[in-house]
């Protein structure tokens, strides 16, 4: 591994706006529909939500997108969504929020990945996946693989993004092909991963499981409240699958990391949560990967990568619903974090 370079916290946002991120996975469209409820059906013994207000949101990898936007760098989406009207709703999303498509594929035999949610008095009543979980086929493969390729050879990639959501996107082939393509081009790649391919990802610079992920994984019993555990079963995915940093996101217990340093040496830090009004949860492993990404192709530290994206996912969890971190808010956090002294 390189060694680190330095920067104040000012200096380090200022850099992100100079890098360009490839986010490789699974998109889709989170739909909200509000209303009230006054009345059971008689039809059934159900609630009747009369509707007064439809929403459409960026979701999955896509969420990674504004993450990585709202901090300053530059997001490249590459992924796989229908030939269908969910499709034309997804661009129809990115164009609403600056977003390229030109790593946008369209397949017509699979759907765009849809999550409806039918909100009555303020409260979620029911969720519809409309969706596939089959892996992409041989053709949708190749499409995929050659628009990764062409990003790579014609855009100047600091680092690459998998997030995983077990829809059919990141397949074991697609995962293999792509880690040694930015191997062989020396771009750093990280991982937000999910139970089925989570032994697929080898070779790759920083893999980020949470506790329940890392368990399933490894089938292990890691204790969160033990360091010597968890540097155990870190050190257990490391050697497993050649991953250079692992870091365990843990909830109320904080980050977990774990990296063989530029010399040789092993480096872990335990970097416990932050006390805050947590409102909803959704969304802050996109944000806690996009933040942990951004400093890794600046070759930041790994206790800095720890601290900053673990701030960070505190951040968002203090809003309802899934929203890309606050750059501003996050940036002054951070200065009182790490006193805006010189890091690396």
């Amino acid at each position: 591994m390189t060694m680190p370079s330095s920067y104040t916290v000012t200096g380090l946002f200022n850099a992100f706006k100079n890098l360009k991120v490839l986010i490789l996975g699974d998109v889709m469209v989170d739909s909200y529909l509000f209303g009230k409820v006054e009345r059971i059906s008689p039809e059934a013994p159900v609630p009747i939500v009369a509707v007064n207000k439809r929403k459409n949101l960026l979701g999955g990898a896509a969420n990674v997108s504004l993450n990585v936007m709202a901090l300053g760098a530059t997001p490249l989406m590459c992924s796989v969504i229908g030939n269908d009207s969910q499709g034309d709703v997804f661009l129809n999303l990115l164009a609403e929020q600056g977003l390229r498509q030109d790593g946008i594929c369209r397949s017509d035999d699979r759907p765009t990945t849809t999550k409806v949610r039918i909100v009555g008095n303020k409260m979620q009543m029911l969720r519809i996946d409309d969706e596939t979980e089959t892996d992409l086929n041989e053709k949708e493969t190749r499409l995929y693989l050659d628009k990764i390729e062409t990003l790579i050879s014609t855009e100047n990639v600091d680092v690459i993004i998998f997030e995983d959501y077990n829809k059919g996107v990141l397949t074991a082939e697609v995962i293999s092909q792509v880690i040694a393509l930015a191997n062989k081009h020396g771009i750093p790649t990280s991982v937000d991963p999910k139970k089925k391919n989570f032994d697929k990802y080898c070779n790759v610079t920083l893999f980020k499981p949470n506790l329940k992920e890392l368990r399933e994984g490894l089938k292990l019993d890691v204790n969160p409240e033990d360091k010597d555990s968890l540097s155990s079963a870190l050190a257990t995915l490391q050697q497993k699958q050649n991953v250079k940093i692992a870091m365990a996101t843990l909830s109320e217990y904080g980050v977990f990391i774990r990296s063989d340093n530029h010399n040789d040496s092993i480096d872990c830090h335990h970097i416990s949560a932050h006390l805050r009004s947590i409102t909803d949860v959704s969304g802050a492993g996109d944000t806690v990967i996009s933040v942990a990404s951004l400093c890794l192709a600046l070759k930041q530290d790994s206790d800095v990568i720890a601290a900053l994206s673990n701030l960070a996912g505190g951040l968002v969890c203090e809003h309802v619903g899934v929203v890309p971190v606050d750059r501003e808010r996050l940036i002054k956090e951070s200065k009182l974090l790490l006193k805006d002294q010189f890091i690396h």
